[in-house]
């Protein structure tokens, strides 16, 4: 049994998990799900172990433990922070409060990035702002001949994305330490991505990602400087025809792709998600130009 001996003064598994969701109700929009996935974490079992056991009782001192971990999460801590992990892109990925949450938005950039990217062709990609390498390692795990750098001015995120790559197998992705393009001072890509911050300093939702690194997630006042940064000097480190693919606010398609038209940038656009919300802007560097001044 999970919890050791039968105890019926403990509460059952099933129970503490529809106590555990009422007590999250207010505080998450997937509170039973969100108990589940504590629960399992803290039991190392799978959520439908947890219905086939839902009568067994919750000893051993797990309930303390498990009150523990609701009390961080009614208080706003990511799920992710709390189980150590999080699934991108298929992927398991150790997560810490060293680095921003994957979101599953940020899987549209990976699919458009991989559009770009031939199946057994030798291609050099570049991810900017990498935090747990999210992004760099599902690109290298879908095409292994890729040449693969993540960069991150954060030593502590690069530490996260590099154990994320060993535990993958993927060893052969490059680690880069700097501010944006600082940390490739001589080199050119194929494929350059990012997903940088972009919210506005002064922007309410800030309050609701008070718990994840606020390097990752606002760059200024207008929530455009990082973007911006990227887009100026994405020529002198793309190849000819290379692309560059930035993800961003919702409200920030229009300003992303007059930066990339304004700096001479082809074939741009702005892909929505899957909520129908402007997400990622991309553009191609002209074929025939080696560098645009």
């Amino acid at each position: 049994m999970i919890g050791g001996a039968a105890d019926h003064t403990l509460p059952s598994i099933g129970e503490s998990l529809r106590l555990a969701a009422a007590r999250l109700r207010a505080s998450s929009e997937t509170p039973r799900l969100d108990a589940e996935l504590l629960l399992a974490h803290l039991l190392e079992v799978s959520r439908a172990a947890l219905i086939v056991r839902s009568g067994e009782p919750l000893g051993g001192g797990l309930p303390g433990r498990f009150d523990a971990l609701l009390a961080r999460r009614a208080a706003s801590a990511p799920l992710a922070y709390l189980t150590g992990t999080r699934e991108f892109w298929s992927l398991p990925l150790a997560v810490t409060p060293d680095v921003l949450v994957p979101r599953p938005e940020t899987e549209l950039l990976v699919e458009h990035a991989l559009a770009v990217l031939p199946r057994g062709a030798d291609r050099a990609v570049l991810d900017l702002g990498t935090g747990s390498g999210a992004i760099a390692v599902a690109l290298a795990a879908e095409r292994p001949r890729a040449r693969v750098i993540g960069v991150d001015l954060s030593a502590a995120a690069l530490a996260v994305a590099a154990a994320n790559a060993r535990a993958l197998g993927l060893e052969r992705v490059a680690w880069r330490a700097g501010s944006w393009y600082q940390a490739v001072p001589a080199e050119r890509f194929d494929l350059v991505v990012s997903n940088p911050p972009y919210v506005a300093a002064g922007d309410a939702a800030l309050a609701r990602l008070a718990a994840e690194p606020a390097l990752a997630l606002t760059p200024g006042a207008t929530g455009l400087e990082a973007l911006a940064a990227l887009v100026a000097d994405a020529p002198g480190h793309l190849h000819p025809g290379g692309w560059l693919m930035l993800e961003h606010g919702s409200l920030q398609g229009p300003d992303v792709a007059a930066l990339l038209a304004r700096r001479g940038f082809i074939r741009v656009s702005t892909i929505a998600d899957h909520a129908g919300l402007p997400r990622v802007t991309l553009g191609q560097l002209p074929p025939s130009t080696q560098d645009i001044s």
